[in-house]
């Protein structure tokens, strides 16, 4: 269970509060706040807070005095304008608070990405839960012999049954290391910023993470590629389904420009104009090295 009852009474009385405001909602964003979103074993994403809708893009854009008297059709196609040309600042002006639970290990790669405001849970000051992620069986692969940075086959049920095993036994056996660390009574009462040391990294951290939507964007247009490792695709794509909540034009134009499309280099363009011309190319005369050669005909062909 990513939540306990205690949490889930908390975040529903949270919720039941309300209060008068004359900034531009989106309904259907209110509905999911606080609610969270369950991704892997204990992990969750929780909307906290938002500002900025659709309008507000336009309405930066514009530089206008209000929200836009403009058709929603001629809103779209700025939106879908602004998208296409990469014009960045119009999509800063709207925000996202996320409340994330994760493995350290995912954290670790998550906070490379530098453009967001981060508030981590403190295991200086508070103690850590005893929650470990452990990968489904159908998530358990071998180092892949081609990707230094991804994963091969499939291991079968057996191997990945003892795997299994030995990572519950370390985060098991850590995990009651670190408590009889901190124990005062019959242990050494070991500070926790020491005590902490020794976990293993798929323990549970939580964090409030607070982006613009431009970076937002960016953020997930690394995360949900299909090259992106499992676990924190996973995030990225619970996230995903609440943009699409939250601006759905804005959603939509990212899908369609970013998500849905393609990149040439100017080689490349150009051994495709000779190929729309009739003419054959091969690598040997394309002047791209075998794995560009690779990249550009796996993106012609699907």
């Amino acid at each position: 269970m990513p939540l306990t009852d205690a949490q889930q009474a908390e975040i529903e009385a949270h919720a039941r509060e309300s209060a008068p405001t004359r900034r531009p909602t989106v309904p259907a964003l209110e509905d999911m706040l606080f609610k969270a979103f369950p991704v892997l074993d204990h992990g969750f994403v929780r909307v906290i807070d938002y500002m900025g809708d659709d309008s507000a893009i336009v309405q930066a854009a514009r530089v206008s005095y209000g929200r836009g008297t403009r058709k929603v059709s001629e809103d779209a196609g700025l939106i879908r304008y602004l998208m296409r040309h990469h014009h960045s600042t119009p999509f800063e002006m709207c925000e996202i608070k996320f409340h994330i639970k994760l493995p350290i290990f995912i954290a670790r790669q998550w906070i490379r990405h530098r453009t967001a405001n981060v508030n981590e849970y403190s295991a200086r000051y508070s103690i850590l839960d005893k929650e470990f992620y452990l990968p489904a069986p159908e998530h358990m692969a071998a180092q892949s012999a081609s990707n230094r940075q991804g994963r091969g086959e499939v291991l079968d049920a057996d191997t990945a049954h003892d795997v299994l095993n030995l990572l519950r036994d370390d985060a098991n056996r850590t995990y009651n290391t670190y408590e009889s660390l901190l124990d005062t009574e019959n242990g050494p009462g070991l500070a926790r910023e020491l005590a902490r040391m020794n976990l293993t990294l798929n323990t549970y951290t939580q964090w409030y993470w607070k982006v613009d939507l431009h970076n937002l964007m960016h953020f997930l247009s690394l995360r949900i590629d299909p090259h992106a490792q499992y676990e924190i695709r996973t995030y990225a794509e619970t996230m995903l389904d609440i943009l699409r909540a939250w601006v759905p034009v804005t959603a939509a134009a990212f899908t369609e420009y970013r998500v849905g499309a393609v990149t040439f280099s100017a080689t490349m363009l150009s051994i495709l104009r000779r190929m729309l011309a009739g003419e054959t190319v091969t690598q040997a005369d394309s002047r791209l090295s075998r794995r560009e050669w690779d990249e550009f005909q796996a993106t012609l062909h699907g």
